[in-house]
């Protein structure tokens, strides 16, 4: 047997006897608190970046780039993955989350500068972050570094997911849409793991930000304000 596959199965085994009666709550129903659009990536952990270790408490999905846009024929849509707890079960809180380094906004980069080769699925869904990050590789300042440009485009790119959020006719005025990135890089000076808010309901000011939200105006960063 596969020794990674022996050892997911000893880590499950551990968590079935640590959760069996976590589950008692939520065994017929959920009514997460929160449904958050984390970047698919094994540096991000979707739950313990929260510190939530409760069944039920956060509805979690993940893909390249943190994408909430989904391609359909009748055009792009909020991803039925995001907007499924949003309407069905009284979910009022959306976060979109970015990361430092982002290995789908550095692709995306990469192809609207030099282009790129990648197999269809991935073309795919660089295709689907394209339109959304090309005013933002415009918008770049002149001397900045690869990096620094990377790390930029991660809150743009996170502004842009919340921005569709925002002003979708599908998600009700009600939700609470923010926007954070996940610094693990050293990347916005604080601790490593630290979640650093940059975007709430549309607005991407920090002074507005920790004016308006003082209680966690030490959380409130951002790279530029473009």
């Amino acid at each position: 047997m596969n020794d990674t596959l022996l050892g997911l199965l000893e880590g499950n085994a551990d968590h079935a006897a640590r959760f069996d009666d976590r589950f008692d709550d939520v065994q017929d129903a959920q009514h997460p608190e929160a449904v958050t659009v984390c970047c698919s990536d094994s540096r991000v952990l979707q739950d313990a970046i929260f510190g939530n270790d409760d069944p039920g408490h956060l509805f979690t999905c993940g893909n390249i780039g943190n994408r909430v846009v989904q391609r359909t024929d009748a055009g792009e849509v909020v991803s039925g993955d995001v907007l499924y707890p949003l309407a069905h079960t009284g979910t009022e809180t959306a976060v979109v989350v970015g990361h430092t380094g982002c290995g789908a906004v550095t692709a995306t980069y990469d192809e609207l500068t030099d282009g790129l080769s990648e197999p269809p699925g991935i073309e795919h869904c660089i295709g689907l972050l394209k339109p959304h990050l090309e005013g933002g590789v415009e918008s770049l300042p002149a001397d900045v570094d690869r990096e620094g440009a990377i790390n930029r485009l991660v809150e743009y790119n996170v502004d842009r997911q919340v921005e569709f959020l925002v002003e979708s006719d599908d998600v009700d005025d009600d939700v609470d849409v923010v926007g954070v990135v996940y610094d693990f890089q050293d990347v916005y000076g604080g601790q490593r793991g630290e979640v650093h808010v940059v975007n709430v309901g549309g607005e991407t000011s920090v002074e507005t930000l920790q004016a308006e939200y003082p209680d966690i105006a030490d959380r409130v960063h951002r790279l530029w304000e473009y």
